[in-house]
């Protein structure tokens, strides 16, 4: 699979948010829910993470 700059750095976000995601989650409380979303950019599914209150 051939990563352009934009994939590249969506997958670099995602990555980020994944390691973020749950440390603010166990502060705030909530339910997480969990989805999967296909990215145009990436050309792939990938799995998105919401906190619902």
């Amino acid at each position: 699979m051939k990563l352009s700059r934009r994939g590249f750095l969506a997958s670099t976000g995602a990555a980020v948010a994944v390691r973020a995601v749950p440390q603010a989650a166990t502060k705030a409380g909530g339910r997480r829910v969990l989805t999967l979303v296909y990215d145009k950019a990436l050309g792939m599914m990938r799995a998105v993470e919401r906190v619902v209150p």
